[in-house]
């Protein structure tokens, strides 16, 4: 499998198993982070920014005050979810747990209805 393959339902929820801070939601991978001050939101901002030029994968992020929504998807395979997402959002969890991050997934808001 490539690493732009889409992971079908079955390969999404065991991945999912592996990735407690995370949700499939709004055709991505999203969690919220809740840093314990300001300045750690943006260090760890610093830190996904790190992960993406790494990755060459770069997520949607949502800074608000202490807490930063995270979301990836694969643009190049038609926004759906792919390894290449699976790969990013553990990478993040590493991050986000060296700095002392706590996951409020249920957080990340649902997408807007058309």
């Amino acid at each position: 499998m490539s690493e732009l393959d889409v992971l079908d339902d079955a390969r999404l929820a065991a991945e999912l198993e592996r990735l407690p801070d995370w949700r499939h939601r709004a055709g991505g991978l999203v969690t919220v982070y809740k840093l314990p001050s300001s300045a750690a939101a943006l260090a760890f901002i610093a830190a996904v920014g790190e992960i993406a030029e790494d990755l060459v994968h770069h997520p949607d992020l949502d800074w608000r005050y202490r807490r930063v929504y995270v979301r990836f998807s694969t643009h190049d395979a038609g926004g759906a979810v792919t390894a290449k997402d699976v790969v990013a959002a553990h990478r993040t969890t590493l991050r986000a747990a060296a700095l002392d991050a706590v996951a409020e997934p249920e957080r990340y808001p649902e997408p807007l209805s058309p």
